[in-house]
């Protein structure tokens, strides 16, 4: 693969003599390439008016297992977001990576947050949207409560190399509040149970958020693509269960999506580093049900509300559904059909905020006068953007009698 051509912008005269140039081949090829992507960015931040010296630190990358973060459970709109113009450079050579989880993306599992590309305090993701956090470096591979734990879901290394370090030990937990996210940076477990590899020719892959004791390699172990490393946890800091990847690239964190250095942007040239093609899905639907209780998005990232009936004598019947990547004016449309075909509610509203994942219902009250009757029962929803249905799915439920 051919390293992009370099902006017009960028002097020759950055570059070494010719007689440096060989020297530097021929013992140092891997400080070069550091140190002309440490040149460029000091060119753009130049061009920026921006203090090379304000932004060093977002060049710099620690690779101990504890700097990896995770989202809250739901995050707002930015006002303001920039989107980076950066020289893209390509590492060569590239890679080739399959997913690190041990499931049917789309299906049982998917991806909810994507490494930030904007190295500003704004936050842009892979696909230039905003399913991300600031300074979020990798991509979380998600599953859809902890409920789906209980089957054991295996983190699989994404490409051959070699274990450099780990940690187990640190105990499975989702954390719900503030509090809880603040206490475990101050440990320095934000990664929680983990796993570097080195794989090879400048690149690594950090794997975070294992389920405690699941670890199943140890330091210096060679592995193959697809081997199991461990299982998906809640280790760390982290409110929903996945496993974190975040891969480098002679320190540098790369955006799997791209191929390209997150610092570069997410409008670069693409060449995926996917060996299967993986489609950017930044909305869709996490899982949808029925209750007989309002749910709320702890107790269904816990797995709760799975009831697969109901009673008649319920005080209510609730439709719900949780969703991932809602955007400003989407329009969220609900029906809910009784068992005799009838519709009883029908309805629509619009997104008012953005929502890394989100939650919603409709349903209907149980009175004597219109009463809850037994028999199969069917949920709709789709979710609409700009007139295009971008996610919909139904799901049914047994109302039994009680008598």
């Amino acid at each position: 693969m051919q390293r992009s051509s370099l902006p017009p912008f960028l002097s020759r005269d950055t570059f070494p003599t010719r007689q440096e140039t060989r020297l530097i081949k021929a013992s140092l090829a891997r400080l070069a390439v550091r140190f002309s992507l440490f040149g460029l960015w000091l060119t753009l931040a130049a061009c920026n008016g921006v203090d090379p010296s304000s932004k060093a630190d977002s060049h710099h990358q620690n690779t101990e297992l504890s700097n990896e973060e995770t989202a809250t459970s739901s995050t707002s709109d930015r006002a303001q977001v920039s989107i980076a113009v950066a020289s893209e450079v390509t590492p060569e050579p590239p890679i080739s990576l399959s997913i690190p989880i041990d499931c049917q993306l789309g299906d049982d599992c998917f991806v909810l947050l994507y490494p930030d590309t904007d190295p500003g305090s704004g936050i842009r993701d892979s696909g230039c949207g905003q399913q991300t956090y600031d300074t979020h470096k990798g991509t979380d591979f998600a599953v859809p409560s902890l409920a789906d734990l209980d089957r054991g879901v295996n983190v699989l290394a994404s490409a051959d190399g070699t274990v450099l370090r780990l940690r187990d030990g640190v105990p499975d937990r989702r954390l719900r509040t503030t509090a809880e996210i603040e206490a475990i940076a101050e440990q320095g477990i934000e990664c929680g149970n983990g796993i570097v590899i080195d794989h090879g020719n400048g690149w690594t892959g950090q794997y975070c958020h294992l389920e405690q004791g699941s670890v199943a390699v140890g330091e210096g172990d060679r592995v193959q693509r697809g081997d199991v490393i461990g299982r998906v946890g809640v280790s760390g800091k982290t409110t929903f269960p996945h496993v974190h990847l975040t891969l480098r690239y002679n320190d540098e964190v790369i955006d799997p999506y791209s191929g390209q250095p997150t610092a570069a942007g997410c409008t670069v040239d693409r060449q995926p580093l996917w060996s299967e093609a993986l489609d950017y899905t930044p909305s869709g639907i996490v899982r949808i049900g029925f209750a007989d209780r309002p749910p709320t998005i702890d107790g269904l990232w816990d797995g709760e509300f799975t009831a697969p009936q109901i009673d008649t004598k319920a005080e209510v019947l609730l439709f719900w559904v949780h969703y991932y990547g809602a955007q400003v004016g989407d329009i969220e449309r609900y029906r809910l059909v009784d068992a005799a075909g009838r519709v009883v509610t029908e309805y629509e509203q619009e997104i008012k905020a953005n929502q890394v994942n989100g939650m919603s219902y409709v349903g209907k009250r149980n009175t004597p006068q219109n009463p809850i009757k037994p028999g199969t029962w069917r949920g709709e929803y789709s979710l609409v953007r700009d007139g295009q249905t971008i996610a919909s799915e139904q799901a049914e439920i047994n109302v039994r009698s009680a008598n």
